[in-house]
């Protein structure tokens, strides 16, 4: 790495602890028990502490990944010792439990390989998933504990406050130190039902880093995010067991959606929406790769709410223009996506796909249930739609009141840009 190009040690920590904080507290957790979960991130946490005050003094490694495995492992080992030293102080123990873990962790080599890094984080997968979880907290832990997304990131992917989720975390780890889960990956029924919360939490997952206009600082970080679904997923493809219809669907879906990524973005970092991208700039190669996987997807008698999505998503891709887009079919593929998924989320999309199919008027009346409802009020992009229809169909002062809520509802500066770019051209008095 030549000090002409490598980044401060700062960046590169934060860089490192969004790429290999999961893998390094799932390979933790699996050599000390899943029972020493909040061990393990505490060992991950020091491990990047000290890599910041050792970089900033010696400069950056030549391999800072190998690097941060060897320091964990050093550091897990301290941890298991000096315990070892507490327990023997009060008497003279023959025997510690501990003994033979610490020479299990003593023995693993210095170097990891990449399979055994594979396997570890499965394992972490499916145990984040475990039944005897709520289904909000499995999706919360995923997220949390393997992917590395902070409390405001998840609480914003859930659509809620940031102290109901660290509540739902508090209450799984408990159940993670009553040892009542393990890290393993399940076989037969129990993995097929499993399988459904470790895909909605790579789901999120992808769609924390896709929507990544919220946070232009964030930016590279956040399409770090997409890229660590898709290789936990490419993960669950490996594996015979789970490399079923859906997954290949959420892959599918994946590509297609990161295949537009480079194009959402201006030069100087403004949003840039579907109309107005340079379709020139969306990814061939991440295109073809999706619409494989969803050919690929098609092998079961069951739909799952990915092969709807990716579907929708390869419509968009097969468009040579904008103009060219078949609203019709994205509209029953929206139907059909919202009788599998009732949300607010997708009703709001699939009203912008009414109005693009039948006008604004007809959009308004799709979202008219959501205009009722509560649950979005708090969601800037529902108000901003909500104000571009009622402008469209000429109720200006409505619009206006629709607009300045949507900007007081996000902190972002691209999506304020966004929001004041796209009304500039409406009178809205």
């Amino acid at each position: 790495m030549s000090p002409e190009t490598a980044p401060e040690p700062e960046q590169l920590v934060d860089h490192f602890f969004r790429h290999e904080a999961g893998r390094l507290t799932a390979w933790l957790s699996r050599v000390l028990g899943f029972n020493r979960l909040e061990q393990a991130e505490d060992i991950v946490q020091d491990t990047l502490v000290q890599a910041l005050r050792t970089w900033r003094v010696r400069g950056v490694p030549e391999n800072p990944a190998a690097w941060l495995y060897r320091a964990a492992r050093h550091r897990a080992l301290d941890v298991l010792r000096r315990e070892q030293r507490h327990h023997r102080l009060g008497a003279a123990l023959t025997a510690d439990p501990d003994d033979a873990l610490a020479g299990a962790v003593a023995a693993l080599p210095e170097t990891l390989l990449p399979d055994e890094l594979a396997d570890s984080q499965l394992r972490m997968l499916f145990a984040c998933c475990h039944p005897a979880l709520p289904p909000e907290a499995q999706l919360a832990m995923c997220l949390r504990v393997l992917c590395g997304l902070s409390i405001p990131e998840i609480a914003a992917a859930f659509l809620t406050s940031q102290e109901t989720i660290t509540k739902r975390l508090y209450r799984a780890k408990e159940k993670v130190r009553a040892g009542a889960i393990e890290l393993v990956v399940p076989q037969g029924v129990a993995l097929t039902e499993r399988l459904h919360g470790v895909l909605q939490a790579l789901y999120l997952l992808f769609n924390a880093g896709y929507n990544s206009s919220s946070s232009a600082a964030d930016q590279l970080i956040r399409q770090d995010l997409c890229a660590d679904a898709m290789r936990l997923t490419l993960l669950l493809l490996d594996h015979p067991a789970t490399a079923g219809p859906a997954t290949h669907a959420l892959l599918g879906l994946m590509c297609l959606q990161a295949s537009r990524f480079d194009a959402r973005l201006s030069p100087d970092g403004a949003i840039v929406l579907l109309p107005d991208q340079d379709r020139t700039r969306w990814d061939p190669d991440l295109i073809r790769r999706g619409l494989h996987y969803l050919s690929r997807a098609a092998t079961g008698p069951v739909v799952s709410e990915y092969h709807l999505e990716a579907a929708i998503a390869a419509e968009h891709c097969r468009c040579q223009t904008f103009a060219d887009t078949n609203w019709p079919l994205i509209r029953q593929l929206y139907d059909l996506l919202l009788d599998l998924r009732p949300t607010p989320i997708v009703a709001l999309h699939r009203a912008v796909a009414v109005a693009a199919e039948a006008g604004a008027a007809a959009g308004l009346r799709a979202l008219a249930p959501l205009i009722a409802d509560s649950a979005l009020d708090q969601h800037y992009l529902f108000h901003a739609i909500h104000a571009d229809l009622l402008a469209r169909v000429g109720q200006p002062a409505a619009a206006r009141d629709a607009w300045l809520e949507a900007r007081l509802l996000t902190s972002s500066a691209a999506e304020r840009g966004l929001i004041v770019e796209k009304f500039r051209g409406w009178d809205l008095g």
